[in-house]
């Protein structure tokens, strides 16, 4: 039986969205349209530290009275920050629906955001930036970002130890009543639970405060750059390039460009690089397509003298798919999307994360579109995103020092 999705909007403009689940457990988000996107250089992380101080308590509840209120019954609370977006998620057996509703619609409207939370959470985050630095394959990653964007858009989502420094309680307080309303909000539930009562529950406890969003430019840029570090014993390489987002309908067609080039050990490249010459142990390729900004990436580990080799690979392959991708192959390939799709989404927390991703995007409806889309995809489509990379890329290496 086809999923339905439940979307009203209410008088203050929030969204709440329901997809109902015969299922004992149930995935419940409060989501804000605000993410790095948003960011002045400035304030770069704020996004991020709101998200973590959230959780740090509020007048009626602590931190632990949080944690005690939804582990003890079985539930996992997180969250995370994107681009785009930041979220409060919890998953419990969905007899506690009420408990998650609660829980999570007191800290997105009642953070204490307390003095020494602050100065303590700080020092979390130097330690998060620390983290992500000491993983080569997580900071290529954020490297990458660097060479693909210009202004304030290049900077992590975490932002910087100086951003992060100079964030006081003044500034977090005055974003948090900015963007904290409820026209910015959406309140996404998958699993067994009565949408009236979870519209019942948004009506009562979200008033008719509206805030406004400011947006900014992304600018696109094309740049290749290499940092050497002492300490490590593998180069670690990240191949970039810009596709149309997804407001554009060959979107879709570069979701079957990054699985054909890398996506799995049946992919081209992985064939080429790892099977066939031994270059490398991982090759896996990944999409970050949104509405106002869209990149493949293709991530490789390998020797510091493999590293040329592999690029020309790289864009051999891509020549290749440009001149002789046949139907038979791109076939194939839809059908491995909409199947790890299908698989995904029987997760009702990647559901959830699912539906807020389009609704953020434009509209949660567009989730269920997804599998036509990739059977639409036309064979010119993908052949002629393939030569993008030949003309334009981005290209960062952390190599042995």
């Amino acid at each position: 039986m086809k999923p339905k999705l439940h979307r009203k909007v209410l008088s203050n403009g929030m969204v709440v969205l329901f997809e109902k689940r015969a299922l004992p457990t149930i995935s419940v988000a409060f989501a804000v349209r605000h993410g790095s996107i948003n960011e002045s250089f400035s304030e770069k992380g704020i996004s991020h530290f709101i998200e973590h101080l959230i959780y740090k308590g509020t007048p009626k509840r602590s931190s632990r009275q949080i944690a005690i209120e939804i582990e003890r019954k079985g539930g996992e609370l997180n969250g995370f920050t994107s681009e785009t977006t930041t979220a409060f998620h919890c998953k419990m057996p969905s007899r506690h629906l009420k408990t998650a509703l609660k829980v999570l619609g007191d800290i997105v409207k009642n953070p204490k955001f307390d003095a020494e939370d602050i100065e303590k959470e700080r020092q979390v985050i130097f330690e998060e930036i620390k983290l992500y630095r000491d993983s080569p394959q997580h900071y290529v990653t954020q490297e990458i970002h660097r060479n693909l964007y210009k202004g304030h858009f290049r900077i992590p989502v975490i932002g910087t130890l100086k951003s992060m420094n100079s964030i006081n309680r003044e500034k977090l307080v005055k974003k948090f009543e900015e963007v904290y309303n409820p026209n910015n909000i959406i309140l996404c539930v998958v699993g067994d639970a009565d949408f009236k009562k979870v519209i019942k529950f948004a009506k009562k406890n979200f008033g008719k405060e509206k805030g406004k969003i400011r947006k900014k430019k992304v600018e696109k840029q094309n740049k290749s750059t290499t940092e050497k570090r002492k300490g490590i014993d593998q180069a670690n390489l990240i191949f970039a390039y810009h596709v149309p987002g997804l407001n554009d309908k060959k979107s879709y067609a570069s979701f079957v460009l990054n699985v054909l080039m890398a996506g799995g050990m049946s992919s081209r490249l992985f064939n080429e690089i790892r099977e066939k010459r031994n270059l490398a142990y991982v090759v896996k390729g990944a999409s970050d397509i949104n509405r106002d900004f869209a990149y493949n990436s293709i991530y490789v580990g390998t020797k510091k003298e493999n590293i040329e080799k592999i690029k020309k690979i790289i864009l051999e392959e891509f020549e290749k798919v440009s001149e002789e991708l046949d139907e038979s192959e791109l076939g194939q390939v839809k059908e491995q999307i909409i199947g790890n799709h299908q698989i995904a989404i029987e997760d009702s927390h990647i559901q959830m994360e699912n539906l807020l991703i389009h609704e953020v995007n434009g509209n949660a409806k567009r989730a269920y579109e997804f599998e036509k889309n990739i059977r639409s995809v036309k064979l010119k489509d993908v052949k002629e995103l393939a030569k993008i990379p030949l003309k334009k890329y981005s290209f960062f290496s952390l190599v042995p020092g």
